[in-house]
């Protein structure tokens, strides 16, 4: 058996101390720098998106045209704080939760 090949694979107990410490460290970097770039690229423009949705919808008004989620455009008739009545085409209304509007399309235009 070769013993000084396994002695030299093993080392010496004083040789782990601070340098298995700076490994662990190293190691961890990448996985660091990957929650950065996905914070940046992914949840950070997200909640931009959703901060600015959410002030399009408080700040709506009668008048204003508006696209839903389900692609229904119209001039806003009659709003609430949950519910906005919709004109899509004359004399037909409907109402629309106020969190399924997509879009803003223009101040008081109706676009054809």
């Amino acid at each position: 058996m070769d013993w000084a090949g396994i002695a030299y694979a093993m080392g010496t107990s004083g040789q782990g101390g601070n340098g298995s410490a700076t490994n662990q460290f190293a190691a961890f970097v990448p996985l660091i720098l990957m929650v950065g770039i996905f914070y940046f690229l992914l949840i950070r423009p997200q909640q931009k998106k959703q901060k600015d949705h959410r002030t399009m919808l408080s700040n709506l008004q009668k008048g204003d045209v508006i696209v839903t989620q389900g692609g229904l455009q119209g001039k806003i008739t009659g709003i609430t704080e949950s519910v906005v009545t919709l004109e899509i085409a004359e004399k037909v209304r409907v109402k629309v939760q106020r969190g399924y509007i997509a879009a803003l399309v223009s101040k008081g235009e109706v676009t054809e």
